[in-house]
């Protein structure tokens, strides 16, 4: 059996207005990167392989965590959520979310339309979905123990694989991620298999609690 762990990155430019000026570690992504790697050297085996995605957010994260991935793919990157909420507002007149708030309730309708081929954003939602089943599968073999650095909506996409989630379902999954929690799933001949969800053991101390971020 292998395992397959994906962590979140850590926090990014929350206040940002494109994906480029979102994606960058604002300091506190910086310091819960550093925490999460200080836990994992203390409570984790190594790795046999390490990747990430290729968003400067991805490569930061790694870094702060003390690793270095030995594989940047693309295929692990973000959805582009600025396009995608554009999209549904020039073409279904939804407004862009401006808050945390305004973001829960407008997230399940998006990826809804998206997975409808209602809107495409950058991409389609089969192309999304495809590309992070393709690297991953290539990455995570059973026996191998795996560490992939990537963003929230495709540790969504992988769980939506591995639990046959609809997209409302998916929706509802990449809304409470923590920023630099921690996903862990067996991988066996078989399929892929959920081994536990959006933890953050190295943010539970109590003089922490302010680290503790989703957006």
């Amino acid at each position: 059996m292998g395992e397959l762990y994906l962590v979140r990155h850590g926090q990014a430019n929350s206040g940002a207005t494109t994906e480029e000026d979102y994606d960058r570690l604002s300091p506190l992504g910086h310091r819960q990167a550093a925490y999460l790697g200080e836990w994992l050297r203390g409570h984790e085996a190594g790795f046999d392989l390490v990747i990430a995605g290729g968003m400067r957010r991805h490569r930061e994260t790694a870094e702060g965590m003390g690793f270095t991935p030995a594989l940047f793919d693309p295929r692990l990157n973000e959805m582009d959520y600025f396009s995608l909420a554009r999209d549904r507002e020039v073409h279904h007149g939804v407004p862009q979310p401006q808050s945390e708030d305004d973001f829960a309730t407008h997230i399940p309708g998006t990826i809804r339309a998206w997975h409808d081929a209602q809107i495409n954003g950058s991409e389609p939602f089969a192309t999304f979905e495809s590309r992070i089943h393709d690297a991953l599968k290539e990455a995570a073999k059973p026996g191998k123990r795996v560490l992939c650095v990537t963003s929230g909506g495709v540790i969504a996409m992988v769980m939506r694989r591995a639990l046959g989630l609809g997209p409302e379902q998916m929706a509802h999954v990449v809304l409470p991620i923590f920023n630099s929690s921690l996903h862990r799933f067996r991988i066996r001949p078989e399929g892929t298999y959920l081994m536990s969800f959006n933890a953050i053991p190295h943010l539970e101390a109590p003089e922490r609690v302010s680290a503790r971020t989703h957006l």
